[in-house]
C-alpha cells in the first residue's frame, strides 16, 4: 500500500490563476494522489507523478510543493497542474458556446480544477484499470503494480511500472495484482508500446482528437470512454469529452435532446470535468 512522507525541501510559487488542489485531485483524474494528513495547510495532497514524491498545497496566491525544486516546478509540475494553461479564458470561450445554466453554475462550483497533464503511459494503464471499477479500488491496484513493479523512489513510494515491466510481467503478472479481466488489455498495451505499434508521442502530436482516439482503440479492451479520459487527462487533448454514468446523467438533466459534445468547442473536455464535479457534490442543487 502506498504511503507518503512530506519531503522537507519545497518550493513556493506565486500562483497567476486559481488552483484548488482539493477540488483537482478529487475529481475523478488520477488515483496516486491522497490527502496529506497532519498537514500545515488546510489542504494538501501528495503522492507519485513522474517518478517523484510530491505533495501539493495552495495558501492565498501561493502554491506550496514539498519535494520538489523551482527547476522542477519549470520542467515538470507547472506543465502537470496545468498552470500553463489560461483557465479565464477557457471558461469564457466555454461559456461563450452556451447559455446554459447548469454549464454556468458548473464552472462557478468548479473554479480551481485544473486537469492534469499526466504521463501518457500512465494514464492509458490507469483508465484500463478504472473499467467497471470504483476509485478506492482503482488505487489499490495502481498502487500494487507500482510496489511490484516499479522504481523504489524511497519512504515507501515507488514510480509508475514502466511499458518494458509490465510486458516483462505479462498478463499473468497482472492478473496476480487482481485486475481481473483487465490484465489482458494491460498486457497488450505494454506490448504494442515495446514494438511500436502504440508510440504514444506520436499520438500526442496527432491533431485530430479523433485520430488520436482511433489509434488508442486498437489496443484490446480501450474503447471510447477509455480512450477519452486517456487522451483528457494524458495527453492534453481538452476536446476529449469522457461519457460515463454521471455525464450521462448531467448531458440527459441538463441538454436537450440532440445535443453533442463538440458544440462545447475545444475545451469541451474541461466543460465535462466541471460538470461532473457539480453533478457529484451538488446533485445540481446551487
Amino acid at each position: 500500500m502506498q504511503t507518503f512522507e512530506k519531503q522537507k525541501n519545497f518550493v513556493k510559487i506565486k500562483l497567476e490563476g486559481e488552483l484548488s488542489v482539493e477540488k483537482t485531485f478529487d475529481c475523478g483524474q488520477c488515483f496516486r494522489f491522497d490527502r496529506v494528513r497532519d498537514s500545515d495547510h488546510e489542504a494538501e495532497f501528495g503522492g507519485v507523478a513522474y517518478g517523484r514524491a510530491v505533495s501539493f498545497a495552495v495558501e492565498g496566491d501561493e502554491l506550496y510543493i514539498y519535494g520538489s525544486d523551482l527547476e522542477d516546478y519549470e520542467r515538470i509540475w507547472k506543465r502537470y497542474l496545468g498552470l500553463d494553461v489560461d483557465y479565464s479564458a477557457v471558461n469564457a470561450d466555454i461559456l461563450s458556446r452556451s447559455d446554459n445554466p447548469a454549464l454556468k453554475n458548473a464552472i462557478e462550483f468548479g473554479r480551481g480544477i485544473r486537469i492534469l497533464r499526466q504521463e501518457p503511459w500512465e494514464a492509458v494503464c490507469s483508465f484500463i484499470v478504472s473499467q467497471n471499477n470504483n476509485i478506492p479500488r482503482i488505487k489499490k491496484i495502481i498502487a500494487a503494480m507500482s510496489e511490484r513493479y516499479g522504481e523504489h523512489l524511497g519512504g515507501g513510494n515507488y514510480a509508475f511500472p514502466t511499458a518494458q515491466a509490465v510486458a516483462e510481467a505479462g498478463e499473468r503478472g497482472m492478473f496476480e495484482l487482481k485486475t481481473g479481466f483487465r490484465a489482458k488489455y494491460l498486457a497488450d498495451a505494454a506490448a504494442r508500446v515495446l514494438d511500436g505499434r502504440l508510440d504514444l508521442s506520436a499520438v500526442e502530436e496527432l491533431d485530430s482528437t479523433a485520430d488520436c482516439a482511433k489509434k488508442l482503440c486498437e489496443v484490446k479492451g480501450i474503447g471510447p470512454k477509455v480512450a477519452a479520459c486517456s487522451l483528457l487527462f494524458g495527453f492534453g487533448k481538452y476536446d476529449a469529452f469522457p461519457v460515463d454514468v454521471w455525464i450521462r446523467r448531467v448531458m440527459e438533466k441538463y441538454f436537450a435532446p440532440g445535443f453533442e459534445p463538440a458544440e462545447l468547442g475545444p475545451y469541451a473536455g474541461i466543460a465535462q470535468q466541471y460538470l461532473f464535479y457539480y453533478e457529484r457534490y451538488l446533485g445540481g442543487e446551487s
